[in-house]
């Protein structure tokens, strides 16, 4: 099982490896021992398709060396949301399945082992799938990947780290003009809060010290099961279950984010207070060609309210650079906001046009290179206004998850950064009894970049 793509991919991965090993396969870890090879693509910009490419030729290579390998199969966003045109492309792919091909994928793949060739997946617009008003979407039994019951049968770890990501809802019911992912991960859905807890709680049995809650927009969980204060009474029952350190909540819509949801997450025990705020701009003008809400006052002003309550709280978020019709003035009140946000770390993004996006049609577009420029420039400025605020925490106290050894240090997080794209926190002069899952106390005394260098205290 190859995993390309975001935390909600390794979700989807893990459900299909539970699926597959309930199902009479054995999982393995090298490809070249593999009879089947999955390909869990991404299908979310041009880079992260090219990767989902990549991959899967790298498995039919294996397979045209005369290796085992006897199926190399696409599933995934990117198979999801070009299916048979993908097919016909990638001839080396012996099935290209979509989300519905989840429920019964050990079938699917047997046959596909056995020799059998699928029709590829036809898309379709999945929001159309599901019924307009969000209530009424319980009813409906279109799959949708994660959201499975039961997880200790349906799900299979294949990351023995101390971090897990738990899956609240899928899909989107916002309609940004840049974003394609609604359409083919279909309208906004909440899962019950008891699935949820019950996989929180199956993934402690396994380990995890640290329930990282992912979706599309955590912000909007709950309004399909009529609470749209739903998650903030979860948060405090997933910490309190027995093995975990900590609970982090994953992108949160700023023009959504309620008083009673930043209180829940600034202050809950077990919450971390971390922010992942989908800025994606800060000029209002751009914001409503993004068909997004917001300006530079009002997200400054979020930002205050967020470090009233918690005053060491980690904000990270992303911005799109080179919109269609965006002016030189407009990138300038982007970095302005940048400057005065002091966020610890901002992900850029070149702008560029996505299949079945409304902005693929605006006119005022930028040409590559003014797009490259721009984001150069903007990607400098963050650069160093994170190292800045990564420095400015030089002697804080950080709660360190510990996640590997490296030589004679111990590597892990902090509470102010997010799996894998945040940076890390290095404890030198740790003890040689701390091990994986470990939560040290640690004094700051260093940063490298985003990256800090603590001492274990005590």
């Amino acid at each position: 099982m190859v995993t390309l793509g975001c935390a909600r991919n390794e979700v989807d991965s893990e459900e299909l490896a539970g699926r597959l090993a309930a199902g009479g396969f054995t999982l393995v870890d090298d490809p070249a021992e593999a009879d089947s090879v999955v390909v869990n693509t991404c299908g979310f910009v041009e880079a992260a398709k090219k990767d989902s490419i990549d991959s899967l030729l790298a498995a039919a290579d294996l397979k045209a060396d005369g290796g085992r390998a006897q199926a190399v199969v696409a599933v995934g966003c990117l198979a999801e949301r070009y299916g048979h045109e993908l097919a016909e492309s990638l001839p080396e792919a012996d099935a290209v399945l979509g989300f519905d091909a989840y429920p019964d994928i050990a079938a699917r793949l047997q046959a596909i082992v056995a020799g059998e060739r699928p029709a590829a997946h036809t898309p379709q617009d999945r929001r159309l799938l599901l019924p307009i008003t969000p209530v009424e979407r319980s009813l409906s039994d279109a799959a949708v990947p994660g959201h499975a019951s039961g997880p200790a049968s349906v799900r299979r770890r294949l990351d023995s780290g101390p971090t897990a990501a738990l899956k609240l809802a899928s899909g989107c019911d916002r309609r940004c003009t840049f974003c394609a992912i609604p359409s083919f991960r279909g309208a906004f859905v909440s899962r019950r809060p008891s699935d949820v807890l019950a996989e929180g709680r199956w993934l402690a049995e396994q380990g995890a010290r640290e329930l990282f809650l992912v979706s599309e927009n955590s912000t909007s969980y709950g309004k399909d099961l009529g609470d749209l204060r739903l998650l903030e009474t979860l948060l405090p029952e997933l910490a309190a279950i027995d093995g975990v350190e900590r609970v982090r909540v994953s992108y949160l819509q700023p023009a959504e984010t309620r008083p009673g949801l930043l209180e829940a997450i600034a202050t809950t025990p077990g919450v971390v207070p971390y922010f992942d705020l989908s800025f994606q701009h800060a000029s209002a003008s751009v914001l409503r060609r993004m068909r997004r809400f917001g300006d530079p006052e009002s997200f400054l002003d979020l930002l205050a309210r967020i470090r009233a309550l918690a005053p060491t709280a980690g904000v990270r978020s992303n911005v799109i650079v080179g919109f269609p019709g965006e002016t030189e003035d407009d990138l300038q009140t982007l970095c302005d906001f940048l400057v005065e946000a002091r966020m610890d770390v901002t992900g850029v993004f070149g702008y560029s046009d996505e299949d079945g996006t409304e902005a693929a049609g605006f006119d005022g577009k930028l040409d590559d290179d003014e797009i490259r420029a721009r984001a150069e420039h903007v990607t400098a400025l963050v650069e160093e206004l994170n190292a800045q605020r990564a420095e400015e925490r030089i002697g804080e106290t950080v709660r360190v998850l510990v996640e590997e050894r490296d030589g004679e240090d111990l590597v892990g997080r902090g509470e102010h950064q997010g799996p894998e794209v945040d940076g890390t926190v290095r404890l030198v002069g740790a003890s040689g009894s701390l091990g994986i899952g470990a939560i040290v106390e640690a004094l700051v005394v260093a940063s490298e970049g985003v990256d800090l260098v603590a001492e274990p205290r005590g």
